[in-house]
């Protein structure tokens, strides 16, 4: 298989869910990635950098990385759900890649607004592994709550230390009852501004080599 992407419409409970596929270069994938973008209100779509990173690094990893666009993205049909929705259709997209690939479990990656909804969606699939970048968690700008659970304790955490969208303070407060460690970006914004290369250094690092 050639490395190569696509883009697709899979049906989901509101209409379309638009969802872009990035294929490694490897003729046996050792399996699925989905990966969520940050708040559609606030100019998040599969496009997003930070999204992006997720996506291509879990390609060089060897795996089929999908970034869907959540409702009222792009071609994806529906508004706006506040993470409820939107889990249905991640939902949805894995259970077709599920079809499609034949893989038994999903790993999961998500920026901001992304990550909460992985982590819903971590409650209902199984998951092989899961990243989280600028955890959507507590209290945060625009007056909005999120209440996260727990994740699995091999869960790479990844937060800038001068996030001013979702405070590094809030994502500490969560991941300490979790015995969960948390890396830390210096000088890194919500957006990670530069530090996009860091991001994929920490995943890469992290994961298991292709055998």
């Amino acid at each position: 298989m050639n490395r190569s992407s696509e883009r697709l419409l899979i049906e989901g409970d509101a209409g379309a869910i638009e969802t872009e596929l990035d294929y490694p270069g490897i003729d046996q994938p050792r399996g699925v990635a989905l990966v969520a973008h940050p708040h559609p209100l606030y100019g998040g779509a599969l496009e997003n950098k930070v999204a992006q990173t997720l996506a291509w690094t879990l390609r060089d990893l060897g795996y089929v990385a999908l970034r869907p666009n959540f409702r009222g993205v792009g071609q994806s049909a529906g508004v706006h759900d506040k993470g409820i929705g939107e889990t249905d259709d991640l939902q949805r997209v894995a259970t077709w890649a599920s079809e499609r690939f034949g893989n038994e479990s999903t790993v999961l990656a998500g920026f901001s607004f992304g990550s909460y909804v992985q982590v819903r969606l971590a409650q209902r699939i199984a998951v092989e592994r899961m990243t989280l970048v600028g955890t959507a968690v507590g209290r945060v700008s625009g007056d909005r709550e999120y209440a996260a659970a727990h994740v699995p304790n091999d869960t790479i955490v990844i937060h800038g230390e001068l996030d001013d969208t979702v405070p590094l303070a809030n994502v500490l407060a969560w991941a300490a009852p979790q015995d969960l460690p948390v890396v830390v970006i210096p000088g890194a914004d919500h957006f990670f501004h530069r530090r996009l290369h860091i991001i994929r250094g920490i995943v890469k690092r992290a994961w298991p080599s292709l055998p």
